[in-house]
């Protein structure tokens, strides 16, 4: 099954557009994990287990556990939740990009080593830089668009006019979803990062590449807003989106809760999203 097929089919089962981030930082662990030699998995698969049923995707974030030493416990984890949570796709947050055999590599690093069902990917270098992801259909690339983060406007929001067009110049990241939609997604395999913080841009994007799914990060601790979200950038069956929230989900509580206060964090951000798509 590819991720696109798994990713609606878990919209349609699980009646949720949450997707949870998962970054762990043994700072923020509960105590009981003080001196575990394996507290990065053990804290992430418990996250995992609690949230399951309230999630469309997992998004582990590669630098999390690469700057622990902890590659082999994101090997774990994914096959975790591959293993007791079939269906519920997993997102690498990689951002890669790179040209020639380093991209292939990448590509090998991200779906062989540690069978992620998508990718994210840094569309800067060009379609070169993404051909080996884009080429493993059954695998989805997430494509950076407009991220949350401010500095992105940087460059994200510089007007740009292609050779050939004729109209008015138009934002970077509009010509990103439009190169996306129109000439990366010959295997239906790619989806758009946009983020929580910018409505009017995901407005935007949305009307350039119809039902393509969008990984939406920033609500929450980021200080996006849930409902706007939905209300910009629903495709038109009330899916289309994966709305990421990592520590607001992994960090609600510092106690022996953790894992319950998790699922209740995960199941309110479902239950907002999905209030604001009957609107």
């Amino acid at each position: 099954m590819t991720f696109m097929q798994q990713l609606r089919q878990r919209w349609d089962a699980s009646g949720s557009l949450v997707c949870v981030g998962l970054d762990p930082e043994p700072a923020k662990f509960p105590r009981r994990f003080a001196g575990d030699a394996d507290a990065v998995f053990g804290f992430c698969r418990d996250i995992v287990d609690a949230t399951a049923e309230f999630a469309c995707a997992f998004k582990p974030q590669i630098a999390h556990f690469a700057a622990l030493g902890a590659e082999d416990a994101l090997e774990r984890l994914v096959a975790h939740i591959h293993s007791v949570h079939p269906g519920v796709p997993v997102i690498l947050d990689a951002k890669r990009g790179d040209i020639g055999s380093t991209a292939q590599r990448y590509a090998a690093e991200a779906f062989d080593r540690y069978a992620a069902d998508a990718v994210t990917a840094n569309p800067y270098l060009g379609g070169d830089s993404l051909q080996p992801f884009l080429e493993r259909a059954d695998r989805g690339v997430v494509v950076l668009c407009r991220t949350s983060n401010p500095g992105g406007a940087d460059l994200q929001d510089l007007a740009v006019q292609r050779d050939g067009d004729t109209g008015p110049a138009r934002p970077l990241y509009q010509h990103v979803a439009e190169t996306a939609a129109r000439e990366w997604n010959g295997h239906g395999n790619v989806a758009l990062v946009v983020g929580a913080t910018w409505p009017e841009q995901l407005r935007e994007v949305r009307a350039i590449v119809g039902d393509m799914p969008l990984l939406v990060p920033g609500v929450g601790a980021q200080g996006g807003d849930a409902e706007a979200v939905v209300r910009n950038a629903r495709a038109a069956d009330g899916t289309g989106l994966m709305v990421s929230s990592s520590r607001a989900i992994l960090y609600a509580s510092a106690g022996d809760d953790y894992a319950e206060a998790a699922a209740r964090a995960a199941r309110a951000l479902r239950d907002t999203l999905d209030a604001a798509r009957r609107d």
